[in-house]
């Protein structure tokens, strides 16, 4: 069988598509939708050269429009990603609760549970509900005060 420059790059396409599957970032999905498109520049009948250059063009162009334009529609709004424990939190109130399966008291910053301690009295255990100001993180512990009405 001979296989058609185009052919090939479709399959190279469909492979690019089928690994974005296990990243989700949408890199790979724009370099499969690039070599698709480089498959349309070579059923034209240019050259290697000039089909690496499509591909280098197309992927120059869907690179940066889907990571900077596309992806954010995937991304719930409100959360600002890999932001904890730089010190945004810090000064919000916060709920306690309890974690199911060791009943620890903890806090839930960006979805994610932290053990807490309380700064003043180094407590570690708080009834859930109770209302706490986030002050900084000790490892993975988060350091807070309780909120006086």
């Amino acid at each position: 069988m001979d296989w058609h420059p185009a052919l090939i790059w479709l399959a190279i396409a469909l492979l690019l598509g089928l690994a974005e599957l296990t990243s989700g970032v949408l890199v790979l999905l724009s370099l499969g939708v690039a070599a698709a498109l480089t498959s349309a520049v070579a059923v034209l009948g240019l050259t290697l050269p000039w089909q690496l250059l499509a591909m280098g063009v197309f992927s120059g162009i869907l690179l940066p429009l889907s990571v900077k334009v596309i992806r954010p529609w995937f991304s719930p709004s409100g959360v600002a990603y890999g932001t904890t424990g730089t010190g945004v939190e810090q000064g919000h109130t916060f709920t306690t609760l309890k974690r199911d399966f060791d009943d620890a008291s903890g806090i839930k910053i960006n979805g994610d549970f932290y053990r807490l301690r309380v700064a003043e009295t180094g407590a570690t255990e708080l009834a859930a509900g109770t209302l706490v100001t986030f002050e900084r993180f000790d490892g993975t512990t988060a350091i807070v005060s309780r909120v006086t009405s």
